[in-house]
């Protein structure tokens, strides 16, 4: 390779490690072609491109982007794993993860995470991660939780309350029918009962009457009627 070539190596390089704030550092060293070629589909698939490269160009362009967290990890036949912005670290880890099991061959070195440095043990870790989708549903099914259950408590006395209503109106007929005859339904059901009406108090016996000259006068003259008539 020449030096000018080298050089655009590092300067491309280096540009993707400022840009990329995920990506994941692997010893492909045993891994054939074909297994190679597969592991870079399933990168493809989950938004990270996989690439080879010389530790010597790679420690140039970590030192220029200023990512020095890298140079520890440069050791060795080296694959990073450039994670897009829309890219899955979960499943980027997961395929990387499931590819050291089954072949015994890949090793997991370490690498970043939205710019914080992570080692081989956290790469395990993200990779049993469950995916973005589910992580959401479950969060949305603990937010939802209370809501739900507050707009149960909430509504069961109202469901009661149309029972009551529903009942009540079951009870007193419908009332579009002509009312009865009997003069007490008419009366409104709030209606409350008369109430018994208390015994008169006892009154004083009135004084004997007296006869007055006036009433004298009224009995003569009617005796005297009664004998002008016989």
């Amino acid at each position: 390779m020449q030096r000018t070539e080298k050089e655009q190596v590092v300067t491309d390089l280096a540009e993707q490690l400022r840009s990329t704030e995920s990506l994941i550092v692997a010893d492909y060293r045993g891994l054939t072609n074909a297994q190679l070629q597969e592991l870079r589909a399933k990168l493809r698939g989950s938004g990270a491109r996989l690439q080879v490269v010389k530790n010597t160009l790679t420690r140039r362009a970590a030192e220029a982007a200023g990512t020095e967290s890298l140079l520890a990890l440069l050791e060795g036949p080296t694959a990073i794993a450039f994670i897009e912005t829309d890219g899955d670290p979960v499943a980027v880890a997961k395929a990387l993860a499931d590819t050291a099991r089954d072949t015994k061959v890949l090793s997991l070195r370490g690498g970043l995470l939205a710019g914080s440095s992570m080692d081989a043990a956290d790469i395990e870790a993200l990779a049993k991660l469950p995916a973005p989708e589910i992580v959401k549903s479950q969060l949305v099914g603990v937010i939802i939780a209370p809501v739900t259950q507050l707009v149960g408590l909430l509504a069961a006395p109202l469901r009661d309350l149309v029972g009551l209503i529903d009942a009540r109106i079951e009870q007193l007929g419908d009332p579009t029918e002509a009312p009865a005859s009997d003069p007490a339904a008419d009366a409104p059901a709030t209606d409350a009962p008369e109430a018994e009406a208390a015994p008169a108090a006892p009154t004083a016996e009135a004084p004997p009457e007296t006869t007055t000259d006036t009433d004298q006068a009224d009995s003569a003259e009617a005796g005297s009627a009664t004998t002008e008539e016989e």
